[in-house]
C-alpha cells in the first residue's frame, strides 16, 4: 500500500495535470480509474481539489510558496500575512506548478487561523464556533488544530505540557521534549505523549484516540486492554502505535489497528470533508449536525437505517440534503433552524 505521502503526490500531479488546460476524455477515465482504486486515493484529490477551488475564489493563486509538494495534513498553516501575488493568464496556465496546490492549501487554513472564522483565544484557552475549523501554535512548538465546537485549556511547566480538552476534537502534532511530557486530559484519562501526532475526540468521559505517528499512551484508572477486548482490571497503561484507532470509556478501552492512511481517513474533517463508507444515514447525519447549527432531523426511524457511502463538504448542509433526496426514498422540509427527512 503507498503511503499517505505517495498519495499526495499522485493526487497533485493528477490535478494540476487536469487544471493545465490540456485534458483529455483518455485522461479523465485513468484518474477515475485511479479515484476507484481506493478511498485514500479520492480522499486526497478532494481535499487539494477543495483548497484549489477556495483559493481560486480568493483569488490567492501564485507565489509564496515554500515547496513544490503539496502539505502533509494537518500542516497547512503558513502565515496569513503575505503580498497579493499577481494573476494568472491563460497563457501561463500550463505552467502552473504543485505548489500553487500548497499555497492554496494553506491560505484556506491561515484564514482560518487569521481569526476569519470566528477562533476564539483568551488566556490559554482555546475555542472554535459550529462548523468552523482553527490551528494554534503553541509556545512549545506544538501545533494543535481545533475541530467544530471545540475548547482546550492549556498549561506549560517545566515538567509537563498539559491540554485539557474541555470540549469537542483536537488534532496534536507534538514537538519533541523527553523532559516535558505532553498529556492531554479528558475526566479521569490521560493521554500522554513526547512527540506525535494524534488526535483526541471526547464524547463526555469517554474518548476516542487516532494515531498517526510515533506512539501515544492511554492511561486509564480502572481497566487495561488484552488485544481488541477490553476488560476490568488494576490500573494499567496503553500504549497506541502509528495507526491506531481506540475507544476509552469506564467500561474499559477498545482498540483497531489500521494502516496509517486508513487512519488519516477518519481525520479528513482538517480540510473540512468527512468521508462516509457503508455508513448509516443517522450515522452521518450526526456528524453534519457538529458542523451546523441548523440541524437535520429524521422524521422517521426507518430512513436512518439506510446505508450511505460518499465525501461531502462538512458545512454545505443543503448539496448534502439535494444528494440524500435524489438518492433515496426522502423528502426533504426545510424549516429556519431545521430540516426535517420524512419518508417518500
Amino acid at each position: 500500500m503507498s503511503t499517505a505521502s505517495e498519495i499526495e503526490a499522485i493526487a497533485s500531479d493528477w490535478l494540476v495535470r487536469r487544471e493545465s488546460g490540456d485534458w483529455s476524455e483518455a485522461q479523465q477515465a485513468r484518474l477515475d480509474q485511479w479515484l476507484n482504486e481506493s478511498t485514500l486515493h479520492r480522499v486526497a484529490f478532494l481535499r487539494l481539489e477543495l483548497a484549489w477551488e477556495d483559493a481560486a475564489r480568493l483569488k490567492a493563486l501564485g507565489a509564496g510558496v515554500r515547496s513544490d509538494g503539496p502539505p502533509p495534513p494537518g500542516h497547512w498553516n503558513l502565515s496569513p500575512f503575505f503580498s497579493a501575488p499577481p494573476s494568472v493568464s491563460g497563457a501561463s496556465r500550463p505552467r502552473l506548478r504543485v505548489g500553487r496546490i500548497a499555497f492554496a492549501a494553506s491560505l484556506v487554513i491561515a484564514l482560518v487561523a487569521a481569526g476569519y472564522w470566528r477562533f476564539v483565544i483568551d488566556a490559554g484557552r482555546y475555542s472554535t464556533a459550529v462548523g468552523m475549523i482553527a490551528s494554534v501554535a503553541i509556545a512549545d512548538g506544538s501545533k494543535v488544530t481545533l475541530n467544530t465546537d471545540s475548547r482546550i485549556q492549556v498549561a506549560l511547566s517545566d515538567a509537563e505540557r498539559r491540554i485539557e480538552l474541555q470540549r469537542g476534537e483536537a488534532f496534536f502534532d507534538v514537538s519533541k521534549d523527553p523532559r516535558r511530557p505532553f498529556v492531554v486530559r479528558v475526566g479521569n484519562k490521560r493521554v500522554v505523549a513526547v512527540g506525535t501526532r494524534f488526535s483526541v475526540r471526547r464524547f463526555g468521559d469517554e474518548i476516542e484516540v487516532v494515531v498517526t505517528e510515533g506512539k501515544v499512551k492511554v492511561e486509564n484508572s480502572s481497566t487495561q486492554v488484552r488485544g481488541d477486548v477490553p476488560s476490568p482490571s488494576d490500573p494499567a497503561d496503553v500504549l497506541l502505535v502509528a495507526g491506531s484507532v481506540a475507544r476509552a470509556g469506564e467500561a474499559g478501552v477498545l482498540m483497531q489497528r489500521k494502516s496509517v492512511p486508513e487512519a488519516e481517513v477518519q481525520l479528513s474533517w482538517r480540510a473540512g470533508v468527512l468521508v462516509f463508507r457503508d455508513r448509516n444515514l443517522g450515522e452521518a447525519i450526526a456528524e453534519f449536525n457538529r458542523y451546523n447549527e441548523r440541524r437535520i432531523v429524521i422524521d422517521d426511524p426507518e430512513l436512518a437505517k439506510l446505508k450511505i457511502e460518499g465525501n461531502f463538504r462538512a458545512t454545505n448542509v443543503d448539496a448534502f440534503v439535494r444528494l440524500i433526496e435524489s438518492g433515496f426514498p426522502v423528502r426533504a422540509h426545510e424549516y429556519a433552524d431545521r430540516i426535517v427527512l420524512t419518508a417518500r
